[in-house]
């Protein structure tokens, strides 16, 4: 699909750049915990309009 001479072209070399940049997203992300959040209880009053 692509061979060396298209990596020595300008487009080619975006091209690697943005597969670098993915993997490496998602080589940190696949780090980041997750926590469930705390239910925080709202307290406030509810107005019905009749």
């Amino acid at each position: 699909m692509y061979d060396r001479s298209f990596f020595r072209t300008q487009l080619g070399q975006a091209a690697l750049a943005s597969i670098v940049a993915m993997s490496a997203f998602v080589m940190l992300s696949s780090h980041i915990t997750v926590t469930t959040p705390v239910a925080a209880i709202a307290t406030y009053e509810q107005v019905e309009i009749a």
